[in-house]
């Protein structure tokens, strides 16, 4: 397979490592609007050809696959021009900016025909996919409660740089710089997380957003610190169960943790996912009586970079798609709203 990346920054990197150790593979060609970035990337991961515009290297068109590791804003725009000239995509999260934006873009995928994929990374986490199994499997009977968060210190701590100081954290604080707050970063993660480890469709959101003081006047040099740090929401689940899940900047103690907690009629799972790893426990069968958990063992399963590749050879579209993180970004977009009308919406309606 030969893969044009579009975008070099941290987030292509990570796309060049992994795509590279794929037996198959080529990086053939490598996408910024920037010629001496391209450059510097492209000479770092040894790819031969590199542009500073799609319309260029569409017009080569030399590659079979695109991944799309290009700003937020930058993901409808592109991803329609790469669906028109009918080249497979793995977008990076989230799918765009809006549910209006992300639905047509998996309007326009189903209609080509061609191979898409969000690249939605903790679907690599094993215990995840171990959990889903385990509820699919009837192992906790009907899910009634799910509890979900994403914890990040970054607010408290220096682990991953001074806030204060550092341009890429300021602006995840700052709306008038493109951010929408700990939900725009990372809530179609834990939403992912919470609905695709028990298996069920979101149904309603209601959501609270809190954007804390952080500096005077809550500004630093250009950047207003108006982005929310922390959201709290419960949800409705399809099967009529329901969720609380919440994420914070402040969580002391957290670099970066995952946790999902699902409770069932007959039995219950816990997965834990941070920098030191995963962990799944089930309390079932026999061990409901007496609270007794069990670590269990996961396994290993493909990556969404593996399963990509594997989509587009086979032909054969893979999970998770644009339509997916297309009704993922609905409950992002209906969250707001919620936090703004202090008011329940429903999640599968068609309007609002």
């Amino acid at each position: 397979m030969r893969l044009l990346i579009l975008g070099t920054g941290w987030m292509a990197q990570e796309h060049a490592r992994r795509f590279s150790a794929i037996e198959g593979v080529d990086i053939v060609g490598a996408v910024d609007v920037d010629p001496a970035r391209v450059s510097e990337y492209a000479d770092a991961y040894k790819i031969p050809k590199r542009f500073s515009s799609l319309e260029a290297a569409l017009d080569w068109g030399d590659f079979d696959a695109v991944a799309n590791v290009t700003p937020d804003r930058i993901h409808h725009p592109t991803t329609m021009a790469l669906i028109a000239a009918g080249k497979p995509v793995l977008c990076e999260k989230p799918l765009a900016e809006n549910f209006g934006n992300a639905s047509e873009m998996a309007d326009a995928a189903e209609a080509s025909g061609v191979v898409n994929m969000v690249n939605l990374t903790y679907r690599n986490v094993a215990a995840l996919q171990k959990a889903r199994q385990m509820v699919q499997a009837g192992k906790i009977g009907t899910v009634r409660h799910v509890e979900a968060s994403y914890l990040q210190s970054w607010l408290v701590s220096k682990f991953w740089g001074d806030w204060r100081t550092d341009p890429k954290w300021l602006w995840r604080l700052s709306r008038g710089h493109g951010s929408n707050g700990v939900l725009g970063d990372v809530g179609i993660h834990i939403l992912d997380f919470a609905s695709y480890g028990a298996a069920l469709d979101i149904d309603h959101v209601f959501c609270r957003l809190r954007a804390f003081d952080k500096a005077p006047e809550n500004r630093i040099g250009d950047y207003q610190l108006d982005a929310n740090d922390s959201f709290a929401m419960t949800l409705d689940f399809a099967n009529g169960a329901f969720g609380v899940v919440h994420a914070s900047r402040w969580a002391t103690g957290h670099l970066n943790e995952l946790r999902l907690r699902i409770y069932g009629d007959k039995g219950g799972i816990e997965v834990v996912h941070n920098l030191d790893g995963s962990m799944l426990k089930a309390c079932v069968s026999e061990n409901v009586e007496n609270a007794k958990w069990e670590e269990l063992d996961a396994g290993t399963v493909p990556t969404n970079y593996q399963r990509f590749v594997e989509a587009v050879k086979s032909g054969v579209q893979t999970e998770p798609n644009f339509r997916h993180a297309a009704g993922l970004q609905k409950v992002l977009d209906l969250a707001v709203v919620s936090d703004e009308k202090r008011a329940e919406l429903r999640a599968n309606a068609d309007t609002q």
